[in-house]
């Protein structure tokens, strides 16, 4: 394996990407397609972000993290809505960390999730700008990892 250090980070290029990954996840479109198929394309989006973070950091961090459709129709609804706060504050960690790991200057964290989605759900915009954070965040992170592997 080619490794590289970049910046003082610990990031190790690998010598091509499994596949290219989609990195145009965008707010406008997820909300627009989600109300025309009755949040069937809301679904396919989550999906496709825990993959994304599946293939992009796994072999780095050592985790997996739940597919959304897992999540969505049997562990959410089991937990009473319990498994919603806890998925989406781990992942939104763990895309935070993959993209630090990377050296990519884009803040994003599980605070971002607490701060926006839940406390800013009372100014009704946060879940938007939630949103829109991670989708940037994943689709930066795709980005890089579809030009470095």
């Amino acid at each position: 394996m080619n490794e590289q250090v970049q910046a003082g980070t610990n990031y190790q290029a690998s010598a091509a990407p499994v596949g290219q990954l989609k990195t145009n996840k965008g707010l406008l479109k997820y909300i627009l397609l989600s109300l025309i198929t009755l949040g069937i394309y809301g679904i396919v989006v989550m999906s496709s972000v825990s993959n994304d973070i599946n293939i992009v950091a796994s072999r780095y961090d050592g985790k997996r993290t739940m597919h959304y459709c897992l999540l969505f129709f049997l562990v959410g609804p089991v937990t009473l809505g319990i498994a919603y706060l806890v998925w989406f504050h781990k992942i939104s960690a763990r895309i935070g960390s993959e993209l630090k790991r990377r050296g990519i200057s884009y803040q994003f964290g599980a605070s971002d999730y607490w701060l926006w989605n839940v406390l800013g759900s009372l100014i009704i915009v946060g879940p938007f700008i939630y949103y829109h954070k991670l989708f940037k965040a994943t689709n930066r992170m795709c980005s890089h990892y579809n030009n470095n592997g």
